[in-house]
């Protein structure tokens, strides 16, 4: 029996998405829930499962065709993993006992094609970067990355099959042409709205991060034999900020028209960097969650970034922004408002400072936070107030415990 596999449906956000990557070929024995391809949408990629065990029968669309909500992709003949083994044992007798028969003409070619897919240095690679090294024969050594990390990404063993990437060795002056991915062209088509719509103004501050540092050294340890989960810097941030937006409910608020909308609750966006780019998945009513819960949710979104796992219900929605900047070494930056949001924190990388404290002068470990917002809705002085109120709370974190 023939089994359509179809576009999953899409959010009325998400118009159209991309064929990116099939891991399998036609005649490819298939396994109810085994990814079959992966669908690149303007904001994730999507992987469409077989609901059957069976044989890929038919594909309707090569790589890179752009495909609509439920329209029919491929087609999986159910229950035909027996049926399609058969000929191919069948063969492998005859091919035996034709070896058999002229063993002088052809002992070696037979041992050569088999060993043409393995590929060494693919274990590492992502799938769809695998599939293309292995099914082109590409030795991934001397492809140069441009993913994350120096990473080699799909894009890169796909360009080097067909002469366009310059590879290890491409001279002393390579150039290449790579057409951006739908979520880089999101990405980018966001950025020229938020700066073309909005009237975005930044406002910064330090903080001394001496107290939340000896926190996280005296009760660290104890944290995470009763949590199962490490407390890091983010925690102490996202609550901060959920403390304050409670306080502050204008950079907490959207431009619609004319209307301005209130948030009752601080869905947090958490940007994450990928290989494919930035993504902010939501954190839901950060007010209302424990420092444990916070980790939780952070580091679980950072696996499922890492694995290309984010949905889109994990990316929707979202009130406010934080950005850590400070992970790759930032020291200060003018972190740009994601629209309909009004406004994003900017953390940086934690220096030793000299500062003034009670009259003497010490090293503390300090950080610079930035306040991008929209000047249309908040004027500077909620701004500098919205940020003074998460330096006190970050230098005095008792503060968050009791809400204040």
């Amino acid at each position: 029996m023939s089994t359509e596999i179809k576009v999953p449906v899409l959010p009325e956000s998400v118009s159209d998405a991309t064929i990116a990557t099939w891991h399998k070929k036609v005649g490819d024995a298939v396994k109810r829930d085994e990814n079959l391809v992966d669908l690149e949408t303007d904001k994730v990629v999507l992987e469409v499962p077989s609901p059957v065990d069976g044989v890929l029968k038919e594909i309707k669309f090569p790589e890179g065709t752009t495909v609509n909500s439920e329209q029919l992709i491929a087609i999986v003949e159910a229950g035909a993993v027996a049926a399609a083994a058969a000929p191919a044992a069948a063969e492998k007798i005859d091919a035996k006992n034709i070896a058999a028969t002229t063993a002088e003409a052809q002992p070696v070619q037979p041992k050569a094609e088999a060993a043409k897919p393995a590929v060494a240095g693919t274990e590492q690679l992502p799938p769809g970067a695998r599939f293309t090294a292995v099914t082109q024969g590409i030795d991934p050594a001397q492809v140069e990355g441009t993913g994350r990390r120096g990473a080699v990404t799909k894009e890169d063993l796909v360009n080097y099959a067909s002469g366009k990437g310059v590879g290890a060795a491409g001279g002393a002056r390579p150039e290449e042409r790579v057409p951006m991915t739908r979520i880089r062209a999101r990405i980018a088509e966001r950025l020229m709205q938020s700066k073309n719509s909005i009237a975005m103004l930044t406002s910064f501050n330090e903080v001394n991060l001496g107290k939340v540092m000896a926190m996280r050294k005296e009760l660290g340890e104890q944290f995470e034999k009763a949590n199962g989960i490490k407390l890091g810097f983010m925690s102490f941030f996202a609550k901060a900020a959920a403390n304050a937006l409670q306080k502050y409910p204008v950079v907490n608020a959207s431009v619609d028209g004319n209307d301005v909308i209130y948030h009752g609750y601080a869905d947090i966006s958490i940007a994450v960097s990928t290989d494919k780019g930035l993504v902010t998945p939501v954190l839901r009513n950060v007010e209302r969650m424990g420092f444990a819960d916070i980790e939780k949710g952070i580091a679980d979104y950072a696996k499922k970034a890492r694995d290309g796992k984010l949905g889109l219900d994990d990316l929707q929605g979202g009130t406010f922004t934080i950005t850590n900047g400070g992970t790759f070494g930032s020291l200060m930056s003018t972190p740009i408002v994601n629209p309909p949001q009004s406004a994003i924190l900017g953390m940086h990388a934690i220096k030793e400072r000299a500062i003034v404290e009670n009259g003497q002068v010490i090293a503390a470990p300090m950080m610079y936070i930035a306040l991008s917002y929209d000047h249309r809705i908040i004027d500077g002085k909620e701004a500098v107030l919205f940020l003074v109120d998460i330096k006190n709370q970050l230098e005095n974190p008792h503060r968050m415990l009791l809400g204040m």
